[in-house]
Formats: C-alpha cells, sequence, structure tokens
C-alpha cells in the first residue's frame, strides 16, 4: 500500500509539476514575443518615415528635371521660331529678287524683238534701194562692178604691167633671201652642242689602297679585266684615280662600270671580275635601249620596230670624224623637219629619212658595203616606207636624189657635219688606225679577241688555246707583226703581245 501511495503521490506531482512548467514556459514566451513586435513595430516605423523622406526628395528633383526640361524647350522653341522668321524674310527677298528678274528679262525680250524687227526692216529698205539704183543706172551690181574694174584696167594698164615686173624682181629677191633665212634659222634652232669623243676614261677611287687591289698579286687582277673588256687600264702616281684607254666607247664604258662595281664591292678577284664585267655589259646594253627609245621620243617618230630603236641605241656609242653618230642623226632630222615645214613638203618623212639616214653605221663592223647600203637593206627587212628610204639613201649622192625630201636630208646632213666644231678628222682617223690593227690581228686563224692598247703602240691578241699551241702561238705575233709592218703606216713601234690561257672549270657536287 504504501508502494501504491507512493506512486500516485508521484504522479500527482509530476502532473502538478508539468502543469507548473508550461504555465511557466508561456508566460516567458508571450513576454519575448511581445519584446519582438514591439522590435518590428518599431522598425516598421523607422522605414516608413525613411521612405516618406526619399519620396519628397524624389518628388522635389522630379519637379526641378521638369522645369530644367521645360525651360529647354521654351528655349528651343524660341530658337526654332527666330530660325522660321529667317527663313521667311529671305523667301520673301527671294521672290522679290525674281519677280525683278522675271521682270528686266521681259523688258530685254522685248528690246530683242523690236532689233530684230528692225533689222529686218532694214534689209528690205536696202533691197529697195538698191533696185532703185540699179534702175536709174541701168545696170546690177555685178554689171557696174565689171565696168569699173575695166575702165581701171584700161587707165593703168601700163602701170600694172610695170608693177607686176617690180614685183617679180622683188619676189627673186624676198625668195634667196627667206631660203638663206630658212636654213639659217634651222641651223640656229638646232645647234646642239657636240662633244668631241676622247679615248681614256677616268675612273676616281676612294682611296690609294684600292690601286694594289686592282693590280693583284703578280698583275692577274689587272690582267683579267683588260682581257675581258679589251680596255688599258692605267695605274700611274696620280692620286686617287685610274686611267681607262680604248679607242672603242662601248668598251670603255663597260669597263668603267665594272670597275667602278668592283671598287664598291670591295671583292676585286678575277671571278668576280668575270661577274662584274658580265653585268655591266647587260647594264651598257639597257643604257642602248634607253637611248634609242629617248631619242624617238625625242622626235615624236614612235612607231618604229623595237629593234630599229635599239640600232638607234648603238649609234650613241658611235663617232664620225669625232662626232657622235647618234646626235648628229637627231640634229639631222631636226633639221629635215623645220626646212619640209617652211618648204611646204611631208614633214614626217623628212623627219623620219633623216633620224635613219645614217643606221648602218650600227652593223657596217658586221655586214659587208657601204652604211648607206646596209642602211637601205635593214629599212626595207623592216618594212619602213619606200617614201622614207628614197629619202634618206641619197645623203652621201650615193643615189640620185627623187624628191624633195631626199634633197632636204642631203643638205641637212651637210649642215650638221660641216657647222664649225661638229667634227674632228684626226681623232677618226686616229680610231681608224687601231680598228685596222685589231682586224689585222682577229684575221688569222684560232685567234678569239685582239684589243688595241696604249694608244695603239700594243696589240694584245688571245687564242683558243684547243686550237692553238704554244709553238703556234710564237708563229701568230711574228705573222700579225709582219702583216701590220706591211699594211700599215705609223710612227714608232707597235707591240705584238700573244696570250694563250688555258681555264679547267670543273664542279664538286
Amino acid at each position: 500500500m504504501t508502494l501504491i501511495y507512493l506512486i500516485v503521490g508521484g504522479f500527482i506531482v509530476f502532473c502538478l509539476g508539468s502543469f507548473l512548467g508550461y504555465y511557466a514556459r508561456q508566460s516567458i514566451a508571450k513576454k519575448r514575443k511581445g519584446t519582438i513586435e514591439a522590435k518590428l513595430q518599431k522598425k516598421v516605423e523607422q522605414t516608413k518615415q525613411e521612405t516618406e523622406v526619399l519620396i519628397t526628395q524624389a518628388k522635389e528633383k522630379a519637379n526641378q528635371t521638369i522645369q530644367e526640361a521645360q525651360k529647354e524647350a521654351d528655349e528651343r522653341r524660341k530658337e526654332v521660331l527666330a530660325t522660321e522668321r529667317l527663313i521667311l524674310k529671305r523667301e520673301r527677298t527671294l521672290d522679290e529678287k525674281l519677280s525683278a528678274f522675271d521682270e528686266k528679262q521681259n523688258i530685254f525680250s522685248d528690246k530683242v524683238k523690236k532689233v530684230r524687227e528692225l533689222k529686218e526692216k532694214l534689209v528690205v529698205l536696202e533691197e529697195q534701194a538698191n533696185k532703185k539704183l540699179e534702175a536709174v543706172a541701168g545696170l546690177s551690181q555685178e554689171k557696174a562692178k565689171e565696168e569699173i574694174i575695166k575702165i581701171a584696167e584700161g587707165v593703168y594698164e601700163k602701170d600694172i604691167v610695170e608693177r607686176m615686173h617690180k614685183l617679180k624682181q622683188e619676189g627673186d629677191e624676198k625668195f634667196n633671201n627667206l631660203a638663206k633665212e630658212m636654213i639659217s634659222t634651222a641651223i640656229q634652232r638646232n645647234a646642239q652642242s657636240q662633244a668631241q669623243e676622247i679615248t681614256t676614261t677616268t675612273v676616281s677611287l676612294p682611296s690609294d689602297e684600292v690601286k694594289g687591289r686592282i693590280i693583284g698579286k703578280e698583275g692577274r687582277n689587272i690582267k683579267t679585266f683588260e682581257k675581258l673588256t679589251g680596255v688599258e687600264v692605267v695605274v700611274d702616281d696620280s692620286p686617287e684615280t685610274v686611267l681607262i684607254s680604248g679607242f672603242n666607247p662601248i668598251r670603255r664604258q663597260v669597263a668603267k662600270v665594272a670597275l667602278e662595281k668592283l671598287i664598291k664591292d670591295g671583292r676585286i678577284q678575277p671571278a668576280k671580275i668575270e661577274e662584274q664585267v658580265k653585268k655591266a655589259e647587260e647594264e651598257i646594253m639597257a643604257q642602248v635601249k634607253e637611248a634609242g627609245e629617248k631619242a624617238v621620243f625625242e622626235t615624236g617618230i614612235l612607231d618604229l620596230p623595237p629593234k630599229i630603236v635599239e640600232l638607234l641605241g648603238k649609234l650613241h656609242f658611235r663617232t664620225s670624224y669625232g662626232q657622235n653618230v647618234l646626235m648628229h642623226s637627231l640634229e639631222v632630222s631636226f633639221l629635215s623637219a623645220i626646212l619640209a615645214e617652211e618648204l611646204g613638203v611631208d614633214v614626217k618623212v623628212a623627219k623620219k629619212a633623216g633620224l635613219l639616214h645614217d643606221i648602218g653605221k650600227a652593223l657596217d663592223h658586221q655586214v659587208q658595203g657601204s652604211h648607206v647600203d646596209i642602211g637601205i637593206k635593214v629599212l626595207e627587212k623592216f618594212h619602213i616606207e619606200k617614201a622614207v628610204i628614197d629619202a634618206m639613201k641619197s645623203h652621201h649622192e650615193e643615189y640620185e636624189p627623187e624628191s624633195i625630201e631626199a634633197v632636204i636630208v642631203q643638205s641637212a646632213d651637210q649642215v650638221s657635219g660641216a657647222r664649225p666644231g661638229a667634227r674632228k678628222d684626226t681623232v677618226e682617223n686616229y680610231l681608224k688606225r687601231l680598228k685596222e690593227l685589231e682586224d689585222i690581228a682577229t684575221g688569222f686563224v684560232g685567234v678569239s679577241e685582239a684589243y688595241a692598247i696604249q694608244a695603239g703602240r700594243e696589240v694584245r691578241v688571245f687564242v683558243k688555246p684547243e686550237e692553238v699551241g704554244d709553238l703556234e702561238a710564237y708563229k701568230i705575233a711574228r705573222d700579225v707583226a709582219t702583216k701590220i709592218q706591211e699594211e700599215l703606216n705609223y710612227p714608232g713601234e707597235i707591240k705584238v703581245t700573244v696570250i694563250r690561257e688555258t681555264r679547267v672549270i670543273e664542279y664538286a657536287r
């Protein structure tokens, strides 16, 4: 029983304790809830106040923005109104001007119409007056004119005949003076400067040290250079200069260009010399083409075949009695054109014939015959007009002139060659003698090249090593010297040097 009481008592105490705990917990929770709700209420009120402040600020800013926009719109509206007023003012001014112009145009049209009417009335009145005069005189205008002329001829016939005779005499004198004036004017308008050809060319050196490299070890560089170019290189005591001597201007120019390239490159040796000489020859050929194109451009004769233009360029390196042949051809062309224009004949034919009259000199060392015959064959081959060929072929009187243009070209050629300072006979004879020396040497079997150097005091003969042995080389030297002695006249003595060189080339791959 005691146990039961204890259990029941314990249960009652547990229930009472639970109830009291629950109640205490609810009281504490209500107190806490009241505290959180108070905080939340306070927070909400604070947020409402801040929101009202922001809304108030936003309204003030919006009102300010609206006022500024309204102000800007008002200013823009004022500007637009001002612009519209200006445009309207200009439109009114333009309308007034157009109205005034239309009024003036109408007045002008009326005046033109009145002038035309007056002109027509004057024409009618003039015709009526002429008819009245013809009726009174009994003659028409043409018949009256004829009668007056007949009366004048009858009265002044003697005076007219005497006047005609006097005019004829004065005309003959004027024609003679005019012919002289035409020739002198043509010469004056084309008095081109003529540079006498010389046989030496000077090459400047950066320093005297280069001379040693040009000569090379045991002279192998200078010997190779002279063999490849056919000139003589004179290395003397002249400071920083080297002299290139040779009568052939093309060879001298090739040698000059090649030597300048070698000096600039700095590597002077036989292989490099051969390479630069080849490049120099290509460069000179380009200059030949350029000289030909420049000549046809200056004369305005642009319908020539390219080969003819190239031959003209070669004349730039040819001389005739010291006169540059291309310059001479240009001068003859210009003189012929002026004379043809003055005489009223075909200017184009005369000008073209004058330019091409010496074209055969570009090939006279390769083809047999005079340069006139060679020129005729060349021009015929390239289908140049027959009138041009007929005009150029008689410039040395080998053929009879067949046209006035032929006489003009002949006269122009003589004028160009005969004027003072144009030619120099001694230089041409000197160059001719050097050419004869080379021709004699190259006439022997086995000779590949021959060059006259040292102003013709030495001839260097290069033979083909596969055809000529050492003993044959001695024989060729003796035979060349003997033939020169028999056929040429010259002061002093001429040294004949025969060079036989064997060059073996192989490639390692």
